[in-house]
């Protein structure tokens, strides 16, 4: 049983947990994830590790209500336990001092980007960090960001907050100001915005690493249901990610998959209105 210390809620479907759990604070490292069981019978859903306190013995998690489960977990409230909390899982980020590196986060994926960001500062890069949100309201962990960035630039889909617009037209303008002057860029979000991230790149020859939150059922490898083309070959995204070369990912074939739940997703959705006690996993 794992303890909910703290809750932060972000907006109407995303949330934030910080969980007692001293023995993964003290293995998981920038670009673990894991998986979490709220109840007997539940779902087993995959979060990345969004932050970590080893004196504290905490792990942070940011979370959204996508489906029937999450949408029980947000209504878990501090001093409520977890059942289960399976981690740290997948391969830790490479960190090393590139030199200077564009930390790209869209979304929910701007949780996931702060502990490379942190780890990659930390290292000796210059750290510019664009995080891009659909909304003023949606905005959090500003702070943190400024705090490891050298430069910060946020977008905001409807101009309520910085530059109006998406991740990609700061990304390409660093890009054609900065030619040879950036050695690496890393995209989290949302599959559509990563692909467009790593079509921007492209012809300009950086290295682009993306994060990839697949659906996983065992999260051992096992069960094949988070495979990923790369080029001419195949990969289990938490046994052999959740990092990859962005530049190599099939992301049509990547967003197919992603979607072939979505019937059954529903129904358990109607389910959890119908039911909220019983709810779906």
């Amino acid at each position: 049983m794992y303890k909910i210390l703290k809750k932060q809620v972000f907006s109407p479907v995303t949330y934030l947990w910080e969980l007692e759990a001293p023995d993964l604070a003290r293995a998981c490292r920038p670009g673990h994830f894991v998986i979490v069981r709220h109840k007997e019978g539940g779902e087993r859903i995959p979060l990345t590790i969004a932050d970590f306190d080893r004196e504290r013995g905490t792990v942070t998690l940011v979370i959204q209500a996508v489906g029937a489960s999450t949408q029980e977990m947000m209504a878990f409230e501090e001093g409520d336990h977890l059942l289960n909390l399976v981690g740290p899982l997948g391969i830790e980020s490479h960190i090393q001092n590139y030199g200077a590196v564009v930390m790209v986060g869209g979304g929910l994926g701007v949780a996931p980007v702060f502990p490379q960001l942190r780890a990659l500062k930390e290292a000796g890069n210059r750290t510019i960090s664009i995080i891009g949100f659909r909304s003023k309201d949606l905005i959090f962990w500003e702070e943190k960001f400024r705090k490891y960035s050298d430069e910060l630039i946020i977008t905001t889909d409807d101009g309520t907050f910085g530059e109006k617009g998406l991740v990609i037209v700061p990304l390409k303008r660093l890009l054609e100001e900065r030619p040879g002057g950036i050695q690496m860029v890393t995209a989290i979000g949302p599959g559509i915005m990563m692909k467009a991230c790593c079509e921007t790149t492209r012809p300009f020859g950086v290295k682009t690493l993306v994060s990839l939150n697949t659906i996983m059922v065992d999260g051992t490898g096992m069960c094949g249901s988070c495979r990923v083309s790369l080029g001419k070959e195949v990969k289990f995204v938490c046994v052999d990610g959740p990092d990859f070369d962005g530049h190599l990912v099939n992301w049509d074939e990547l967003m197919r998959r992603q979607n072939r739940f979505r019937r059954e997703e529903a129904h358990s959705i109607e389910q959890c209105k119908l039911n909220p006690k019983g709810g779906g996993a």
